[in-house]
């Protein structure tokens, strides 16, 4: 069986690189391949030796054609795309242009060929947009009222995925993660920016100042390990056509999970506002109903908030590591 990661440079692409070629060698497939694409086509140290890993910008109908007439895969799971909210602010038409060009050519480019793949796409929970208290948790029948672009451009990615299924059968699977994290996330993040400061006060590369937003939202957090477990199971035991939520069915203060990290450290710190992280919109809470995902795959989140923050925490010290002992450009 042959699979195709799109976005495999990201942060929860190469995750899903180690689940899947782990997986497949567990398993004895010596016929099976994993394959990644990205804009760069580079070979990332972190991805697995025999990951095949090929330069791609989807949002190029050519391009993504012929990925799809190299790779035939079987199995698509489609994370390529603009993944930061703050910013489809910045760049509104830009964010979805290139969320839904990117997916559209890809879909154009299986039915073109004539496969049936089983594909795999990545909504958010951005799409539900603001929500009451009395609303929560959240599951998939809750009305989509996105209030960003980036929150807009997944809902086109997943009626589009929604339309393929209907209008050409196409076994498409979607699910929607609410906020997941842990090592080799963007420092843009909160969990992984938090993280990395702390880092480097810890090696004394940075003031013992740390730079917050705001530390009231509430987000339902789930390690990227059982996340991409969950799209691997969704894909292979959901229902085409249907669509799932990711997470853990609890939130988290931002305040909380810093309050950990500084559990965490040794480092004595300061704790300082920072207007520039505030966002245009931020929903006070959100919580997820992933009973649907759970009733079809049997998915459970198998990581602690603790320990996914104990291991982000172990990578960014490795990384303020690796960057105090390179030699000066």
């Amino acid at each position: 069986m042959r699979s195709l990661i799109t976005g495999v440079g990201g942060f929860a692409g190469s995750h899903l690189a180690d689940l899947l070629v782990a997986k497949h060698a567990s398993a004895g497939e010596t016929a099976a391949e994993v394959w990644g694409c990205d804009l760069s086509g580079e070979r990332r140290a972190s991805y697995p030796p025999t990951l095949r890993v090929m330069p791609a910008d989807l949002r190029s109908p050519e391009a993504a054609g012929a990925v799809i007439e190299a790779v035939r895969p079987d199995r698509i799971y489609h994370l390529a795309g603009q993944a930061h909210v703050g910013d489809s602010w910045a760049s509104p038409w830009e964010t979805i242009e290139t969320n839904l060009r990117a997916q559209f050519n890809l879909l154009e480019a299986v039915v073109r060929v004539g496969l049936r793949p089983r594909v795999l796409v990545i909504g958010s929970a951005d799409e539900y947009g603001p929500v009451t208290p009395q609303e929560l948790p959240l599951d998939e029948n809750r009305p989509l009222r996105p209030d960003s672009p980036y929150g807009v451009s997944k809902v086109g990615q997943d009626m589009l995925g929604l339309q393929y299924f209907l209008s050409y059968q196409l076994p498409v699977v979607r699910v929607r993660p609410f906020n997941h994290i842990g090592p080799r996330q963007s420092r843009r993040f909160v969990a992984a920016g938090f993280a990395s400061q702390i880092a480097a006060i810890e090696a004394g590369r940075q003031p013992p100042v740390l730079k917050v937003g705001n530390l009231s939202t509430r987000r339902d957090f789930t390690d990227v390990r059982d996340v991409v477990r969950a799209y691997a199971l969704a894909l292979e035991l959901g229902e085409p056509g249907e669509v799932y939520n990711i997470g853990t069915g609890r939130s988290w203060a931002i305040a909380d999970l810093l309050a950990t990290l500084l559990r965490l450290s040794p480092a004595k710190v300061t704790i300082e506002p920072d207007p520039a992280r505030q966002r245009p919109s931020d929903l006070p809470d959100l919580i997820c109903d992933a009973a649907k995902l759970r009733a079809r795959t049997g998915w459970q989140p198998r990581l602690t908030l603790e320990q996914t923050l104990d291991d982000l925490m172990t990578y960014e010290r490795q990384l303020a590591t690796e960057a105090a002992s390179a030699p000066a450009s």
